[in-house]
């Protein structure tokens, strides 16, 4: 038996969680069972543990979390053998199959990252799908030519899960970060991660009729979308590049194509769900390598399961600050 926080569907149709003790036969079908022992909670937990399951849930009940880090405990694939330490993060589980809100979880072996060393699993949760979308985001950044010496960077939803992590591995690798966010009262939090300019949201977030203004940012990591990303496109320099990460400010797209064709500007779409194993390998090596766990520590809020209720109402209002660390065993 183990202890899980279900989500269930009542008569009127809507979605609550409560923490049951379930037994391993329940569990759904995979070749590798893993003792979890962190999670963590990103946007995508706050829709699935919301009433409705943010359209992401197909079934229930249903375990959400769709990341966790811990110990193999039994495993039918040569890959894994029992002890080894693990990660996973996206292949829609959390979504459409059981997650890491639980104290066991059975996937698929291809599903899996071994943890890489000098990293914790609590460590890996404190990073979880957020720190691995941003490490993605700087490493397609990189790939496109921004260096430190092109200029600053730029960073929307600064101090959430995604722009943290962000900010503190941009910091780390010598770019001069400038943070966007609405709460002004995260400033001295963005500038121990390594910001080095506040913008406030206000002068980004309304559209303007000029399709092209100065040239500012070499680089951006976008969480936000609509028309921010419309507006800081028109605010790139000559041949840089935008990752697209999140939709925090809505799904349009309110843009020209100017900034592509008169700058050259790179739209990079981001996607951390379904990307390839030799992909999260090496951004997990990154991490490791190019994230300061120092800072890491300074983002974490701890959590348990009965906790993530609130947590994921609170996310989906943006009142979310740096990365939640869920202890499952407490």
């Amino acid at each position: 038996m183990f202890k899980a926080l279900v989500m269930t569907q009542g008569e009127d149709g809507l979605a609550s969680g409560a923490i049951q003790e379930l037994d391993e036969s329940q569990l759904p079908e995979g070749n590798v069972t893993v003792a979890v022992e962190y999670s963590t909670v990103n946007y995508k937990d706050g829709l699935c543990l919301s009433p409705k399951g943010g359209g992401l849930v197909r079934a229930y009940p249903h375990v959400p979390g769709i990341d966790f880090a811990g110990t193999v405990e039994s495993s039918e694939d040569e890959r894994y053998k029992p002890g080894d330490k693990v990660v996973l993060t996206g292949w829609r589980v959390g979504e459409v199959h059981w997650g890491g809100y639980g104290q066991k979880a059975r996937v698929k072996a291809d599903w899996l990252v071994p943890l890489p060393e000098g990293l914790s699993t609590k460590q890996a949760m404190a990073v979880g799908t957020a720190g691995f979308t941003s490490m993605l985001s700087v490493m397609a950044l990189e790939d496109h030519g921004v260096t430190p010496e092109k200029g600053p960077v730029l960073v929307t939803g600064a101090a959430g899960g995604v722009g943290s992590v962000a900010v503190a591995i941009l910091a780390n690798l010598g770019y001069e970060v400038a943070g966007v966010t609405g709460r002004p009262e995260t400033a001295d939090y963005l500038k121990s991660l390594g910001v080095s300019q506040i913008v406030a949201r206000e002068e980004l977030n309304e559209t303007v009729k000029r399709p092209l203004e100065t040239e500012t940012w070499a680089g951006c990591v976008d969480a936000v979308g609509g028309e921010m990303l419309a507006r800081v496109l028109g605010q790139m320099k000559y041949g840089g590049s935008v990752a697209a990460v999140g939709l925090a400010g809505g799904a349009g797209l309110p843009a020209t194509v100017i900034p592509f064709l008169l700058r050259g500007v790179n739209l990079l779409g981001i996607d951390s769900v379904m990307r390839p194993y030799e992909d999260r390998v090496r951004a997990w090596q990154r991490i490791a390598s190019d994230l300061p766990m120092e800072k890491l520590e300074a983002m974490v809020k701890p959590a348990n399961l009965s906790d993530l209720p609130q947590l994921g109402a609170d996310i989906l209002k943006g009142q979310v600050q740096g990365r939640v660390v869920v202890d499952v065993n407490t």
